[in-house]
């Protein structure tokens, strides 16, 4: 049997098990060890499990991913997001949804600082859900509306699936927060669009909210000020080149820190931060060193190699390789993690997009808010099951009935980055 006919029957075997439930990251570390056996011999297998772990957390390169976790709980811990949500329905007082604008407002300016959707979604669900509902929302426009605000997390910088991302890829992590910043404000946008569209369509799903004087407006900024501010000292300092992303994570963590510090975080509640932030990283460097043992595998079985020789015979335009790749990922993402969904395939796709010319740091973009789509899609749906937690008097089907214009204002992203590659290149 050649090489990469095994890698296909061993990938089939590891999503045969990861249908059964067993953990993704385990799932691509035992496909990787007997992958590279069957093709290489035990021995060298048995090797990479030796050395493999080791090689992998002792990586400079993946030190980011605990600060900026830390970040995002700091902030979290100190009840940031409660001044933050009360400061941004000041700004939208008076609107008919403007508690709903507000939430997804609040929801993207957090994950500037926390950098992953499932912790800002919980956050503000916590925060604005019981505010919603009490002030006469529909329960589909309020839990939509914090699940798909939420998925802004993966998308703005820092954002985990993005760094990820170019150390997989070996792009630089700089350019890749920098080329986040307009697509993730356009998703901001338009999920603010797609909340007066609905609101417009059905007027009795959300209330006018009470009016605010032009000088409330300008108080309740106070609660945006110190996210906008660590946002923009991390930005700017990689944009101008002032540290490295490391750096910036190591000095946001700090930043936030301190700011919790003022804001009264007691010892109790620095100590469960710390213990969070090991748990999460934990979880996801389990998953990264089940990536690192599967692209061995990946290496020996050449079956990127073979998928690029395939597509090439079929002489395809490159548009159709670009939508066959974002139509797998849109699948996925209806029953895989959206962490592991990207450790998973990175590796065997990306050979195929480079093929076809098309830009890396452009596709990391793109394949980020394709992967985003599948925290709010069924079966799975990781943001929607976080808000379930919340709120778990509400029907699972009501929220995926209330994120469903999200989806379609994501789509509609998605087509715009596609048609117009410059709104991500264009800060490069």
């Amino acid at each position: 049997m050649s090489a990469p006919l095994i890698g296909f029957v061993c990938i089939a075997g590891m999503l045969a098990l990861i249908a059964l439930r067993c953990p993704v990251a385990l799932a691509m570390a035992l496909t990787g060890f007997v992958g590279f056996a069957w093709i290489v011999a035990f021995a060298p297998a048995v090797a990479i499990l030796d050395t493999g772990p080791f090689e992998t957390l002792s990586n400079y390169s993946f030190s980011p991913i605990p600060m900026f976790i830390l970040m995002g709980v700091f902030a979290s811990k100190a009840r940031m997001s409660a001044e933050l949500f009360a400061g941004a329905r000041t700004l939208f007082g008076g609107w008919r949804g403007g508690m709903a604008l507000a939430a997804v407002t609040s929801c993207g300016v957090f994950s500037a600082i926390s950098g992953s959707s499932l912790a800002t979604a919980a956050s503000m669900a916590r925060v604005a859900l019981p505010e919603m509902r009490d002030n006469g929302y529909a329960p589909s426009l309020a839990t939509g509306t914090l699940a798909a605000g939420g998925t802004l997390g993966i998308m703005i910088p820092p954002s985990i699936a993005l760094l990820l991302y170019a150390l997989i890829t070996e792009q630089s992590v700089g350019q890749m927060f920098i080329a986040g910043v307009v697509p993730g404000l356009l998703g901001l946008v338009l999920y603010c669009v797609a909340i007066a569209v609905l609101v417009a369509i059905k007027p009795e799903v959300a209330q006018p909210g009470a009016k605010t004087t032009l000088w409330q407006k300008f108080v309740g900024l106070r609660g945006l000020v110190p996210f906008g501010a660590v946002f923009a000292f991390i930005i700017g300092g990689i944009y101008a080149g002032l540290f490295t992303p490391t750096e910036a994570a190591a000095v946001g963590a700090v930043g936030t820190l301190l700011i919790a510090l003022v804001r009264g975080m007691t010892f109790v509640q620095f100590r469960e931060a710390i213990e969070e932030t090991l748990f999460m990283s934990a979880m996801i460097f389990f998953m990264i060193i089940g990536a690192e043992i599967f692209g061995y595998f990946l290496s020996v079985s050449r079956i990127s190699f073979s998928l690029v020789e395939i597509v090439g015979s079929l002489d395809l335009p490159p548009y159709a390789v670009l939508l066959t790749v974002l139509i797998l990922y849109v699948l996925l993402g209806c029953v895989m993690d959206s962490i592991a969904m990207l450790l998973l395939t990175v590796p065997v796709v990306y050979p195929l997009i480079e093929s076809a010319g098309f830009d890396p740091v452009w596709f990391g973009i793109v394949t980020v808010i394709t992967v985003e789509l599948g925290l709010i899609t069924p079966p799975v749906g990781m943001n929607v099951f976080v808000i379930k937690t919340v709120a778990p008097d509400i029907p699972i089907k009501e929220i995926f009935k209330g994120v469903f214009p999200f989806v379609l204002s994501d789509l509609v992203r998605l087509a715009l980055l596609v048609a117009f590659p410059w709104l991500a290149l264009g800060l490069l």
